[in-house]
């Protein structure tokens, strides 16, 4: 029995992680798990920077809304030219940048000179960076993943490898803030680049050479817009992860005034809370990954935003910090579960010659959206108050999931035939087309 049950955790294991049997992916993999752990150490230490220093949620708002709008204003362009241009050289152009980005962060903060324009316009070069960084990464996946029925479970690690990091990241960040500051933080996320340029210089790939396309960017962005939102599953898709990013994931941006107003606590509350939701999406992550295909994820999509939602109300009239805690892990694992659901089914039905335009509006509904929501959230904050401002957030997700739900019967017979022309494994031809019938019996 034993032997057994060592047997069956091997092949889960196997299961979990095949897709690091590709060299490219493995390296790709080891490099950017150390560096997100130096990311969102600064995503937790500018935040709090510029609250300990502005006392101020609107200004938190104004923050976020600088670091995000470049990713809403310039991810149409970059989708386009992530089409014409090799990914990985643009992958490895803003992972250089983004090093520079934090190292100036750091020397500025240690040297006692930083002020909140500095920090802003910091920010604002950071999401310039993000809006070509993120759709040519989402993109590159394919690059490094040979076979096709992997590329799922290998964006299903991306999002573990991503929220691993943010459940160690905020961890380290709340005892380093306590301990030594802001600035060490930044200066530790500028050295982790190091390892994720190292891993991309040691890949061996064989590079498609791009068709130079001798087409307009405008002609080639409405193309992309006409295949986008032509095409009702990916408009569906791309709506619902724009309403939960507007409304709900700003959340995010008033944690330090909930961490510090409504619970009472300090940089340590604050990291806590952001790590409970990083353990809840890694855990989200852990299922996507352990599954063998598509099957029922376009159920998974508007339950996890229902879920995401759902966490968000109950956060929203805690004043106990465990309770608090348990609730992040819920909106994490609804978070995570719903972008990284509908990344795999855009990614699986998205033409090769448009995956660098679809993934950047991917990018937009996720990053462009995001920086209206936290000017929004730190407007109203400041009006009605943090939590009523997480409460519609969450009430506004689950709105959004519902109306998805209704309309999943439609999506799932437009599916099915790409699937069947697309020529992947039958059970995956057949798995989105029957995720979502009730009359599937066992299947579900």
């Amino acid at each position: 029995m034993h032997k057994g049950g060592s047997r069956n955790n091997r092949g889960r294991f196997k299961i979990v992680f095949r897709s690091l049997k590709y060299r490219n992916y493995r390296l790709f993999f080891s490099g950017q798990s150390i560096s997100l752990i130096g990311t969102w150490m600064q995503r937790i230490a500018m935040p709090w920077l510029v609250y300990h220093m502005t006392g101020s949620a609107l200004l938190l708002g104004v923050v976020g809304f600088a670091g995000q709008i470049p990713s809403f204003l310039l991810s149409p362009v970059a989708g386009v030219l992530t089409d014409r241009l090799s990914r990985y050289r643009v992958l490895l152009v803003t992972q250089i940048i983004s090093m520079i980005q934090a190292a100036v962060l750091a020397w500025l903060c240690l040297a006692g000179v930083i002020q909140v324009w500095q920090i802003v316009l910091l920010s604002v070069i950071l999401g310039c960076v993000n809006a070509f960084d993120v759709p040519s990464r989402h993109s590159f996946v394919i690059d490094m993943v040979e076979k096709k029925e992997d590329l799922g479970n290998a964006i299903a690690l991306n999002s573990l490898m991503f929220n691993g990091a943010r459940l160690i990241g905020p961890s380290i960040a709340g005892v380093i803030l306590a301990a030594a500051g802001e600035g060490i933080c930044f200066l530790l996320n500028a050295i982790s680049y190091v390892f994720v340029i190292i891993s991309l210089l040691m890949m061996k790939l064989h590079l498609k050479e791009t068709a130079r396309s001798e087409a307009h960017i405008l002609k080639e962005l409405g193309e992309g817009f006409r295949y986008v939102f032509g095409f009702a599953p990916i408009k569906h898709l791309l709506i619902l992860l724009s309403i939960s990013s507007l409304m709900g994931m700003s959340y995010s941006v008033l944690m330090p005034v909930f961490a510090k107003e409504i619970l009472h606590g300090g940089s340590h509350t604050f990291g806590f809370l952001m790590g409970a939701a990083g353990f809840g999406a890694l855990l989200g992550a852990l299922f996507l990954a352990s599954r063998q295909s598509v099957l029922k994820l376009g159920r998974i999509v508007p339950a996890s935003a229902i879920l995401f939602g759902a966490g968000l109300l109950g956060l929203s009239f805690s004043r106990i910090f465990p309770f608090s805690l348990l609730l992040m892990i819920f909106i994490g694992l609804g978070m995570m579960m719903q972008t990284a659901a509908s990344n795999t089914i855009l990614q699986t039905i998205t033409d090769d010659d448009k995956r660098g335009r679809v993934m950047s509006f991917y990018t937009m509904a996720i990053m462009g959206t995001a920086p209206f929501g936290s000017l929004m959230a730190g407007a109203l904050a400041k009006v009605i108050g943090t939590p009523w401002t997480i409460f519609i957030g969450g009430l506004a997700s689950i709105i959004g999931a519902l109306f998805f739900l209704r309309k999943l019967a439609e999506l799932k017979a437009l599916v099915r035939p790409v699937y069947v022309k697309m020529g992947i494994i039958p059970e995956v031809a057949s798995g989105i087309q029957t995720a979502s019938e009730p009359s599937a019996g066992t299947a579900l």
